[in-house]
């Protein structure tokens, strides 16, 4: 389950990065909360994956915390092969997971740092004066707020 749930989690990073590609704003948002609730899932079988290791290393009189690495020269030998490679597996896709996150994580952190830029570059423009709801001008200090104070 938790291979399939970091798949999902990938195919879902990938879809980001493609929004942003071709600047979609409202699909960068949804997106992101796509991604949140793939997170809650990895986490659900990050603990489900937990209660079986468990479950296993006291069937065969190990601790309960034992590690898959302790407990796999354990095992059957018919298992061993199969364990060793979803672990290996899991940890693969987990790494491609993360290098992932980190390059959309970049690649966005880029985005509003341009777009800032830009709106700076809008708000602080000499000759243009900037009013408040009831007509009195506003000062400086006001224009040159970033997006993300400006935005909310």
């Amino acid at each position: 389950m938790e291979l399939q749930q970091y798949g999902e989690l990938l195919a879902r990073l990938d879809q980001q990065q493609e929004t942003v590609f071709r600047r979609d704003a409202e699909g960068v948002l949804d997106g992101s909360a796509a991604i949140e609730s793939q997170a809650a899932l990895i986490e659900e079988a990050r603990r489900e994956r937990e209660l079986c290791r468990a479950d296993v290393a006291r069937s065969i009189g190990a601790s309960a915390d034992a590690s898959f690495e302790y407990l796999l020269p354990l095992l059957p030998e018919d298992y061993r092969p199969l364990i060793r490679a979803l672990v290996e597996e899991n940890n693969e896709l987990l790494t491609r997971v993360r290098a992932r996150s980190r390059q959309n994580h970049l690649l966005l952190s880029r985005t509003v740092e341009l777009m800032q830029r830009l709106m700076g570059g809008l708000f602080a423009a000499k000759g243009g004066s900037t009013y408040s709801g009831d007509g009195a001008l506003l000062g400086a200090r006001a224009t040159s707020r970033r997006i993300y104070e400006a935005v909310g």
